[in-house]
């Protein structure tokens, strides 16, 4: 866990988020995926956060972000969730087929915190999903 040090500040937040497409469907493929890394990385990139790990399954997308404290959670997940909804869907638009009104994404998602005690844990967990 990476200790980062503001003006009077210090901080190390990690978070484990989980999202899943909509009605479950499997149509995450590894062109998806390729794009979908691309997308949230250039996405955190360009908001001043990282994502350390990073996981799909067929209907489900694991992510370990690390940021400061001026990220709210909620937005980071609006912006990650609606950027790529919309670059995903532009880019593989036979998608809308299975997906009815568009919507790639469900809305819900999990996110919890990680500490220095569980982030071994949660990066093992995330990286033993590909073996499933």
């Amino acid at each position: 866990m990476n200790v980062t040090y503001g003006r009077g500040y210090v901080y190390a937040i990690q978070y484990h988020i989980v999202w899943c497409v909509k009605y479950r469907k499997k149509i995450i493929t590894k062109a998806i995926e390729a794009r979908l890394s691309e997308i949230l990385n250039d996405l955190a990139h360009d908001n001043g956060f990282s994502i350390s790990e990073f996981y799909t399954d067929k209907d489900h997308v694991h992510i370990l972000v690390e940021c400061s404290p001026q990220h709210y959670i909620p937005d980071m997940l609006k912006a990650m969730k609606g950027v790529s909804a919309r670059f995903i869907m532009k880019s593989f638009p036979e998608l809308r087929e299975q997906l009815w009104g568009g919507h790639l994404w469900n809305p819900s998602y999990f996110v919890a915190t990680v500490s220095e005690n569980t982030e071994t844990q949660i990066r093992e967990y995330i990286q033993k999903q590909k073996e499933k």
